[in-house]
């Protein structure tokens, strides 16, 4: 059997999918896999790169394409055994946030202070927004090494029961794209599949939670969770596109625990907490919509409601991981998990332990 070359091949997926609006035809599962497998892999040119993102993207990917898109990505990774009981990721939009102050990166510590080991999963920002993300937090205010660290971030969520992992460690071909990616402007689907993805496995239960911003995209995350590793996965459309489920407005949650029928939930705080708890939440809400969202304003509410329990962040960081807590069934109801998040910050106990994972990843500046 005559082999077919990998740039004859990457021409024959753009003639179906770049075709217009009108003539384009879908890729198969195993197309769409092999098309980016030969990106990942460098086998086809820059040019025809960035021209199969832009048309999968225009053309709208169907559920089957982005499951291989995905399939591409996750045999690029071997889930490394983590050696704790469960986990969960946390894997907000990888361009970051923007406009009201968002604090994700403040409720891991948190979380994991609340029984539920949690990792973010991140990259320093990508296009379109190049905002706010954790890495960008973890690089650009508190001096991490961008990438090169891995053993040493995986050995510091074994230690601490948090931390951070990025894309530059666990899926370095994904990273060497950043640049086109850059070029092309608009979100290719790798914005959407790059959330997904998989690199730390627990013993027992593995949990993530993640966003979907347009309408229709939380199916192929759901068909993709289950065929995932993962025993339970979470997807909802936070504010600003992240894991912050029911504080700005309703927000849609879709639940998928494994092969099981998807479950969806609608989350609104004046429904989730009790009337002190839900007046709490609108004031400090209205408070940091007046707030500039920069990275270090980020980082000093951050780390002020870690260390008192002090300001509106507190509040959004004790939503936010009483939320996740309460979906990864560890509290049976948010409010029981807010009045507990509300006790760990008011300890101080989550300030000293991030600064003890800084010291820890950064020894020299200790």
């Amino acid at each position: 059997m005559t082999e077919i070359f990998p740039e004859e091949r990457m021409q024959g997926y753009l003639q179906k999918i770049a075709a217009g609006p009108k003539l384009s035809k879908d890729l198969t599962e195993d197309e769409a896999e092999d098309a980016l497998s030969l990106i990942l892999d460098e086998k086809v040119s820059q040019v025809r790169t960035g021209v199969f993102l832009i048309a999968a993207r225009m053309k709208i990917e169907t559920v089957p394409e982005n499951i291989g898109y995905w399939r591409a990505l996750q045999k690029k990774i071997s889930p490394r055994k983590i050696g704790l009981d469960k986990l969960l990721q946390i894997a907000d939009p990888f361009d970051g946030f923007q406009r009201i102050p968002y604090f994700g990166f403040y409720a891991i510590p948190v979380i994991a202070e609340m029984g539920l080991p949690v990792y973010g999963h991140s990259a320093l920002p990508l296009p379109p927004k190049f905002g706010i993300t954790f890495e960008d937090l973890l690089v650009n205010h508190y001096q991490a090494t961008p990438s090169g660290k891995g053993e040493q971030r995986i050995q510091q969520i074994r230690e601490f029961k948090f931390g951070f992992i990025n894309t530059g460690d666990c899926l370095p071909e994904l990273e060497k794209l950043r640049t086109i990616r850059t070029e092309i402007v608009k979100r290719p689907m790798l914005a959407t599949l790059e959330k997904i993805l998989m690199p730390l496995k627990a013993d027992s239960k593995n949990f993530l939670a993640t966003t979907y911003f347009h309408r229709g995209y939380e199916v192929s995350l759901t068909e993709i969770a289950k065929r995932s590793l993962f025993d339970r996965v979470i997807v909802g459309n936070g504010m600003e596109g992240t894991t912050l489920f029911g504080i700005h407005k309703e927000a849609k949650v879709f639940i998928q625990d494994g092969e099981d029928e998807t479950q969806s939930r609608s989350l609104i705080f004046s429904k989730m907490f009790d009337e002190k708890t839900v007046k709490q939440i609108a004031e400090s809400h209205e408070a940091l919509k007046e707030t500039e969202s920069q990275r270090e304003t980020i980082a000093k509410l951050g780390e002020q409601a870690l260390k008192k329990g002090e300001g509106p962040a507190a509040i959004q960081i004790a939503s936010q991981a009483s939320c996740l807590c309460h979906l990864a069934d560890i509290f049976q109801s948010p409010q029981e998990g807010f009045e507990v998040a509300i006790k760990i910050l008011n300890s101080g106990i989550c300030y000293e332990r991030l600064m003890q994972w800084v010291e820890s990843l950064n020894p020299s500046q200790a």
